[in-house]
């Protein structure tokens, strides 16, 4: 691949056009789709990007609605900052919720404890981003420590009724689809996904995403697939399945096993934005085909060149090229280089380095 011309200035747009055909990545994004019944619209949608703090930027949500991800979920964002930051503060906050100007619509996961917090969050986030909020999700599934303390995250497993006012909470101010991310349960031993489930149903949730682990595994172990199934058969709004998805095949996989409507996709996602489109593809019956290096390197370039047209910090970027680079030949060796790497023209001098070694690489 050539280098690419595109000024410091460059728009994601800019860098999308110029960089996503090489890395062989979609020509747009559909939003989902509007009005009518929400399983159908998750349906078409299929594979979600899933929420994932530090992670989901605009840059990144980017790379994978163009890899066919048929919506994408910003990071956890806490209703206190937005409550607390005011109506003409709390930047930080705002900058996990507003989605850039190419991304056509977003889903905005909400976390924290305070019903009247929620209120006030899912009434602003719907006045601040209009017809681009696809729709509001309630964690109720992160398992870290500092955040379960406050009886926030998988803590509120515990609690359904609190729960519960959460979503009532956010549904009397919300006129999109209000929705909630589950764990198995809070510890190992029978499940609570599927009454929970059901409260939360009862309470006006339109969707129940649920990862097969429980909170005290944090993400380790095997996630249950089974679970997912139990909490099909428990409600009759759509189920999102999460949890080891780690792969197009195993996206598709869960699917079919659990009868999810869609499956909300994590860690799998990490530097493979082709496996969402790679997941419809099987599901079709095809085999999809593999990303070669010379488009794992305009990939990397693409992602770089949007977290600086997004102001996103740069050092993100370190994590990206471990993930871009993993298989290639001495790919330890371009990831230590890759943490060394500060300004924008440091990455793509690596690139263009990288590029140059591609013809006496076998694939």
């Amino acid at each position: 691949m050539s280098a690419v011309t595109l000024g410091a200035d460059a728009t994601p747009a800019q860098v999308l056009d110029a960089l996503a055909p090489a890395a062989g990545l979609g020509e747009k994004v559909d939003p989902l789709p509007r009005g009518g019944d929400l399983a159908a619209r998750l349906s078409a949608a299929r594979y979600l990007l899933a929420p994932m703090a530090g992670v989901t930027d605009s840059a990144y949500r980017l790379m994978a609605r163009r890899g066919g991800a048929g919506l994408a979920y910003t990071e956890m964002v806490s209703v206190a900052g937005i409550h607390f930051g005011g109506r003409g503060g709390g930047q930080k906050t705002w900058e996990l919720v507003l989605p850039a100007e190419e991304e056509p619509d977003i889903a905005v996961q909400l976390f924290g404890s305070k019903p009247e917090q929620f209120r006030e969050a899912a009434s602003r986030v719907q006045e601040r981003l209009g017809s681009k909020l696809a729709l509001i999700d309630i964690n109720m599934a992160c398992p870290v420590p500092k955040v379960t303390r406050k009886g926030e995250g998988s803590a509120l497993l515990d609690s359904p009724d609190l729960a519960a006012e959460l979503v009532r909470a956010c549904v009397e101010e919300s006129s999109v689809p209000v929705t909630c991310k589950i764990r198995r349960s809070r510890t190992p031993g029978p499940e609570q996904a599927p009454d929970f489930a059901r409260a939360m149903e009862q309470a006006g949730a339109s969707a129940i995403a649920v990862h097969g682990r429980t909170a005290s595994q944090l993400y380790r172990g095997k996630a249950d697939w089974d679970c997912v199934r139990h909490v099909v058969d428990a409600v009759s709004v759509p189920v999102i399945g999460s949890g080891d998805v780690l792969s197009a095949q195993a996206a598709s996989d869960m699917r079919a096993r659990t009868g999810a409507t869609a499956v909300m996709v994590a860690r799998g996602s990490y530097g493979n934005p082709w496996l969402f489109s790679a997941a419809r593809t099987i599901d079709a019956g095809g085999e999809p085909p593999v990303p070669t290096y010379a488009q794992r390197l305009a990939a990397f370039e693409c992602h770089v060149r949007l977290l600086a047209a997004t102001h996103a910090h740069l050092a993100r970027a370190r994590s990206l090229a471990g993930w871009y680079f993993k298989g290639m030949p001495y790919a330890a060796e371009w990831r230590n280089r890759a943490m060394a790497c500060v300004t924008l023209e440091d990455y793509l001098g690596l690139v263009r380095e990288l590029e140059g070694r591609l013809d006496s690489w076998s694939e």
